[in-house]
């Protein structure tokens, strides 16, 4: 990631802008680089002509000119500032010709005493992005009689208001300038941005405000400036350089040449955006971590920069502040709060604009871009879509807060750095963490896996932990696994992680090719240091201890989980744990986390009463994805999954990757459905009340966490009423001993929690304001700091009150305007104090301040400064006491969760169609799988014609059916079929047949298509034996097992034998159901005296004259002609030419059909089957290879010989 966002801060940015050369066409011509920019949502001003140079008099440029002030005005706009977002901006004028950024001029306007940008600066709430005056308090005027002067000699002309700086803006610091380019339009400042500002007329320009005058320096670093400066404009420096008179333009010109002179020099200044950060920071060029190792470097470490100790002393406050943070996130998008936006910086600020076309500027020394505070999310999303990590940093308090501390702490004003507003680092998001539900793709789980691998006596073993950070739900295992790494697999393919934490060169090749096999694409890949960062078993105990992350409130102790602390011996699992809690440390996620105490033990392969679905079944049999574009569409997940509820979703798919083989238990989830489906009131009921059911299990987990949204904090309060209601709705209905009614029984006592909640807080204002307001005597401290606020604004009002009085203006009324709140208005007759200090003025009234008045603002707004951070306290005491009841509200989503999940499955029953039944599971010693007229499940939808099959595998039938058949006549589907059928049952679901009859199958174990594995170095055969191996080495007389076309990796002489010694290994020894298709037709006349073998195909019918097949589909018993290959190649278009020659060649070389022949003359003599040869010889020997099964099944088979 590191090298990623280094490689794109290389990238420049901008275009380096050409120099502009001044001339007197300027004013009506476009520069190249000004045509292909984007108009902002500030219009620049465009100054007229210079009005020396000569002109046609026909020229509407010099009429104007003649009669108009030349000099540029604040041009009118609904936005005082530009939008650095990548939208464009309409313009103006819908005339091709007419810029946005021209100026209608107007006589009689003074020249303004700064910039025009610098002058609307003052209403706009951005905070100005000062460099942490950002949210500037209220401050008394300290130059109230300079100021009283100053206003004293201006002329009110209109209604628009004319607001006044106060002092305080006059320290705005350097950085201050910077953020002109880069303003994101508040919606907060709409109402001052509209308002008109006009310039009184007057013979003489009067500067507002002296001290605020901008340096050429300064002013250059402004794009308007440089606008101005090409078009050969004049701009003032201070008001008295100019002298106005309207009689004569020709005047404006004898002072051009001093200013001109100066800003020419300063050209060669250029934007930091325009530059590489190598040229600002030389450091940037060979970008060394901050144990100052080389990318390249082993022991590399893409999270950290190093920053020498010369570069701290050049930084400004704030770029120290930054740097500080940033050079231990250097792989890492850091959004930095100023104000009411989040800024990029630097290479993330290069990223954002490269990606997302987000408007590039500067601060201080560094490239920017910026997004409101208000869109945050929805910028974090897409940055963490495109696999970003997020780091955001956030202001630890205002700067009215900040003010407040630094006269409460006197060591601090010494202090440059405490001279900014502290901001630490909140959090950082990744792909695997998210806690945030809406920033979650969908409702299933979205995990985050450590992974500590190692050898036990000679065998891989794994020690895993993962968590879902959005519900705080961690699971533990520790296993020995086989040299395929089954279990391995079967926990990858199962949970899908979308972000792993790895051992750094402890991982072996075998694994990592099974992780990079089975995730996606956008899977987030963390390599730990051993020992410092991927924690050892004692060290993670060690913390654990420490920590006290189990800690009980009462008494600040503890024990760990039950899971946990059964686990707290295993060394492997400790250790993954220890890098996952370490991980989470960095992410500031930790302690919100483990604190749940929600542990459980998780278990790959349930050995013990569920049906085994290892990885590779999951994936061949499209449970989860389909093979086509790993999408949902034609899964048996998306055809079961009818929940409605988002933890319903989750405890589903669980359901799915372990169905049940305890025939008690699958009865009872049957006998629900079919109550569910009798009943539809029940289910009805239950739908209606929870289909707009939040998330409350992730929900919950934020509230623990204290980070939960107030109006979030409604919606689970009014999720578990709901829940309380719809229980006592469906307990109306129950009254049997069923699952469903156990589970309505089982449910908690929610009334009793809940009634403290009904009245605890204004639930409106929590919506709307988005504040947990408690009611009146729920919480003493915020009735106090209220009460003081209400007494300060009666004062407040009180004293107006005397003012009218004594002023004898009943019209006197408080404004507010901007952050300057209560500012008292008076009609502009009204005599006032000496005292009082003009702030702001229209047409017909002005506002004042005045000591007293003064005062009690400030002590209003630290009051509420003080407020707001109690409510804020309030809010965390509410949710530790909601946290309280953490038991009751986990148990009652559990309930939910199954009753969901069971009424998911009468759904999916129901909307089966016709023919479907429910399963019938019998217990008997021999295996038996009977389907009759059945169809493939997921398929019901897609084919409206779908040919049933009957499927008979063991019982009263042989347990292995030997399928032939036609290329693409329908073995796979039925091999498919069958085991999604048997899924179907096992998790209690009705299956789309006219009867089903069989034993609980404790493993599908699958072996279709023929792929090679590239990135393992295995070829097509190696594959299939490799998956073949497993079968025969796990398979049980309980176990399904299908076969596809073993043996077509290699020759036709190593295929048929392979395919003949597995065939019979599997129908004599293991004893076990299934299908074994294949084109090697000379096995069914081998083994076709098995009595455990039955030879079936799939039905066709054959046009010899045009080389046309028709599928029929159906299975029947017999043995197939042929494999029909050049019919398939004639049906796809292959000319006949081809074909023919192919015949030929087939008829000449075809091993398996020579082979075919020879078994059929053998058995016109005494021919006894290589399998049968193989068992007799193994007897004779004395050995112990054939169990009591082969023994039986062989002389089963030579009484049929």
């Amino acid at each position: 990631m590191g090298e990623r966002s280094s490689s794109a801060a290389r990238t420049p940015a901008k275009t380096p802008t050409l120099k502009r050369q001044a001339s007197s066409s300027a004013g009506t011509q476009k520069t190249i680089v000004q045509f292909f920019s984007k108009s902002t949502s500030v219009s620049r001003p465009t100054p007229t002509p210079n009005p020396t140079t000569k002109a046609p008099d026909s020229s509407p440029c010099l009429r104007e000119s003649k009669r108009t002030n030349t000099l540029p005005q604040a041009p009118k706009s609904s936005s005082l500032t530009p939008v650095p977002s990548s939208d464009a901006i309409e313009p103006a004028s819908s005339q091709e010709n007419l810029s946005v950024s021209t100026v209608k001029t107007t006589t009689k306007l003074p020249v303004p005493s700064s910039s025009p940008t610098r002058k609307s600066r003052k209403p706009v709430n951005y905070a100005e992005a000062s460099d942490d005056e950002d949210d500037d308090p209220f401050v008394r005027l300290r130059t109230a009689s300079t100021r009283r002067r100053t206003r004293t000699t201006a002329a009110i002309v209109d209604d628009g208001d004319d607001y006044e700086e106060d002092a305080a803006s006059n320290d705005l610091p350097e950085d201050d300038d910077d953020m002109i380019d880069f303003v994101v339009s508040d919606e907060s400042d709409e109402g001052s941005q509209s308002k008109k500002r006009k310039r009184p007329a007057t013979s003489k320009a009067v500067s507002r405000k002296k001290s605020h005058v901008s340096s050429p320096i300064k002013e250059e670093e402004y794009e308007e400036v440089d606008d101005e400066a090409m078009l050969d404009v004049p701009v003032p420096s201070t008001a008295q350089q100019w002298r106005y008179d309207p009689n004569n333009v020709a005047s404006a010109t004898t002072r051009t040449a001093p200013t001109q002179l100066a800003r020419r020099t300063l050209k060669t200044k250029e934007k930091a955006h325009t530059r590489e950060p190598e040229d600002r920071y030389p450091w940037l060029a060979n970008i060394v971590d901050i144990n100052k190792k080389p990318r390249g470097d082993p022991d590399y470490d893409p999270s950290s920069v190093y920053v020498p100790p010369g570069a701290w002393n050049n930084f400004s406050p704030f770029e120290k502040q930054y740097w500080e943070i940033k050079q231990k996130l250097w792989d890492t998008v850091v959004f930095f709060k100023k104000g009411k936006f989040y800024e990029l910086y630097e290479n993330d600020a290069t990223i954002g604009h490269q990606l997302f076309d987000l408007k590039l500027t500067d601060r201080v020394n560094m490239r920017m871009v910026g997004v409101p505070e208000s869109s945050l999310d929805m910028w974090v999303n897409q940055f963490v879509a495109k696999g970003y990590k997020v780091a955001r940093v956030d202001q630890m308090e205002s700067a009215l807060g900040k003010e407040m501390r630094e006269r409460g702490d006197t060591s601090a004003k010494s202090k440059k750095a405490d001279k900014i507003i502290r901001r630490e680092l909140a959090c950082i998001l990744t792909g695997g963490t998210l806690v945030d539900g809406s920033m979650l793709q969908d409702d299933l789980a979205t995990y985050c896996a450590s992974i500590k691998e190692s050898t036990v006596d000679g065998n891989p073993a794994f020690g895993i932990t993962f968590v879902d950070c959005a519900t705080g739900q961690f699971s533990v295992t520790e296993f020995e696994d086989d040299t395929d790494l089954t279990k391995f697999e079967t926990f990858v393919a199962q949970t899908s992680p979308r972000e792993l934490i790895l051992e750094k060169s402890r991982i072996s090749t075998k694994a990592l090719r099974i992780l990079k096999n089975n995730t996606s694409p956008m899977t987030i890949w963390n390599y730990l240091k051993s020992g410092s960062e991927f924690w050892d078993a004692e060290t993670t105990r060690r913390e654990l201890e420490n920590s006290n992350y189990f800690a009980k409130e009462d008494d600040g102790e503890g024990a760990w989980p039950d899971t946990l602390a059964k686990a707290k011996g295993k060394d492997l699992l400790m250790s993954a744990l220890g890098a996952l809690v370490q991980y989470l440390r960095v992410l500031k996620l930790e302690g919100d986390l483990l604190s749940q105490g929600s542990f459980d033990w998780y278990t790959p392969i349930r050995r013990n009463g569920t049906l085994i679905l290892d990885g590779q079944t999951l994936i061949n049999l499209e449970i989860f994805s389909n093979t086509v574009n790993g999408g949902q569409d034609g899964t048996l997940f998306t055809l079961l999954n009818r929940c409605v509820t988002p933890f319903g979703k989750r405890l589903f798919r669980q359901w799915v990757c372990h169905p049940l083989c305890d025939i008690k238990r699958i009865n009872e989830r049957l006998d629900a459905v079919d109550m569910l489906n009798s009943d539809k009131g029940m289910r009805e009921k239950f739908t209606s009340q929870m289909t707009r059911m939040p998330d409350l299990e992730r929900l919950i987990s934020r509230i623990h966490a204290a980070s939960c949204k107030p109006e979030d904090f409604v919606r689970v309060l009014e999720g578990f009423e709901q829940i309380e209601y719809t229980m006592e709705l469906l307990g109306e209905v129950g009254g049997g001993n069923g699952l469903v009614e156990r589970l309505v029984a089982s449910m908690p006592n929610l009334s009793e929690p809940l009634t403290y909640w009904k009245t605890a807080f204004d639930r409106k204002k929590a919506k709307e304001d988005r504040l947990l307001i408690p009611e009146r005597g729920i919480e003493e401290d915020f009735d106090n700091s209220q009460d003081r606020i209400e007494a300060i604004k009666e004062e407040l009002q009180t004293l107006l009150t005397g003012k009218k009085s004594e002023l004898k203006c009943k019209t006197l009324k408080f404004t507010d305007i901007g952050k300057e709140v209560y500012q008292i208005e008076a009609p502009k007759a009204v005599k006032v104090p000496r005292d009082w200090r003009q702030m702001s003025a229209t047409a017909s009234v002005k506002r004042y301040y005045f000591d007293e008045l003064t005062n009690l603002v400030r002590e209003l707004q630290e009051a509420e400064e003080t407020h707001s951070q109690i409510v804020k306290e309030v809010a965390a005491r509410f949710f530790r006491r909601f946290d309280a009841d953490y038991e009751t509200w986990s148990q009652s989503i559990r309930i939910i969760s199954q009753l969901d999940c069971l009424i998911s499955l009468a759904k999916a029953s129901s909307s089966l169609g016709e023919p479907s039944c429910r399963p019938e599971f019998v217990d008997q010693e021999r295996s038996v799988v009977e389907f009759s007229e059945l169809r493939h499940p997921c398929m019901l939808n897609a084919v409206a014609d779908f040919i049933p099959n009957d499927i008979e595998l063991g019982g009263d039938s042989p347990n292995i059916n030997l399928l032939t058949g036609a290329n693409a006549a329908g073995k796979s589907t039925v091999l498919r079929m069958s085991c999604i059928a048997v899924i179907m049952a096992q998790i209690g679901c009705h299956v789309p047949a006219t009867s089903a009859r069989l034993t609980p199958v404790d493993r599908i174990m699958s072996r279709l298509g023929a792929n090679d594995n590239i990135f393992a170095s295995q070829s097509t055969f190696f594959v299939e034996l490799s998956e073949t191996k497993k079968i025969l080495a796990e398979a049980t007389p309980r176990s399904l097992v299908i076969l596809d076309e073993l043996g077509r990796g290699t020759s036709s002489y190593d295929g048929v034998a392979v395919a003949q010694a597995v065939l019979h290994h599997i129908a004599t020894h293991v004893g076990c159901v299934g299908f074994f298709a294949t084109h090697y037709h000379s096995l069914a006349t081998e083994f076709e005296n098995h009595t455990e073998i039955r030879p079936r195909r799939m039905q066709i019918h054959v046009d010899e004259e045009e080389r046309r097949v028709t599928f029929l589909y159906k299975l029947e018993d017999g043995i197939a002609e042929g494999s029909f290959g050049m019919h398939c190649a004639a049906m796809c278009g292959i000319s006949s030419r081809v074909i023919e020659r192919a015949e030929v060649a087939a008829k000449e070389w075809e091993h398996t059909s020579r082979l075919k022949e020879s078994l059929e003359k053998a058995k016109s003599g005494c021919y006894i089957p290589l399998g049968v040869l193989s068992d007799v010889s193994s007897l004779l020997k004395g050995g112990d290879e054939l169990e009591k099964r082969g023994v039986e099944v062989l002389l089963k088979t030579i009484e049929a010989l």
